[in-house]
């Protein structure tokens, strides 16, 4: 399959024609409106800097909230509740935190500070969402994505002691739940997710999910 170059207009050729490893388009800009179109196509930009790249990977790694799997340390957490938990509480702070994390094998982040600006205007405008846990009243873990009809895009998440990050996935996922979402996409795999019962789908399933 070919590799498409974007210009200045928003548009996106179709999800079919990426590339085996998920790459569909390059360039283009990082727009509000781009991304909003984005993300309704199951398309999602990540770039370590330069030109962006446009992807939407097949199989699609999501997790449904009613297949959670919490552990029998975490429900202790839980139910003691051991951090704080906040939804939509200082969206740009959690922004930062997430393009500061570490990250194994990732020698830089594709958190710019261009990205930090365009996602909280998506913040200000109801599409992005956040959610962060608390101690001693310190930001210590968190997470953000996109809100697309009934799925949730997530896109990054941080901690900064033990379980935080998390903590703060497994009370979104709960309160997700509790108003009607039906699938948060994780796009690609991670242990860390697949142990929190995230699993693969094809993309054809997730884009027909999406609508």
């Amino acid at each position: 399959m070919p590799l498409f170059a974007l210009d200045e207009k928003n548009w996106f050729p179709p999800v079919e024609d990426a590339m085996g490893d998920g790459l569909l388009a390059f360039g283009g800009d990082i727009t509000v409106e781009r991304l909003l179109l984005a993300y309704t196509k199951g398309i999602f930009p990540w770039y370590d800097g330069g030109i962006p790249l446009w992807w939407s990977p097949d199989p699609r790694f999501v997790l449904f909230p009613g297949e959670l799997r919490i552990s029998h340390s975490m429900r202790q957490l839980l139910k003691k509740d051991a951090f704080e938990f906040y939804i939509d509480q200082d969206f740009t702070e959690v922004m930062r935190n997430c393009q500061q994390a570490y990250r194994k094998d990732q020698p830089g982040t594709w958190i710019s500070d261009e990205f930090i600006s365009v996602y909280s205007e998506l913040h200000r405008m109801g599409h992005a969402h956040c959610a962060s846990v608390y101690k001693d009243g310190e930001m210590v873990g968190g997470l953000y994505g996109i809100r697309v009809n009934n799925v949730f895009c997530g896109e990054s998440m941080f901690s900064h002691v033990s379980n935080a990050s998390k903590f703060a996935f497994i009370r979104y996922v709960q309160y997700l739940d509790s108003i009607g979402i039906e699938l948060i996409d994780c796009q690609v795999h991670t242990e860390h997710l697949e142990s929190l019962g995230a699993r693969m789908i094809s993309r054809n399933e997730f884009c027909r999910l999406l609508q």
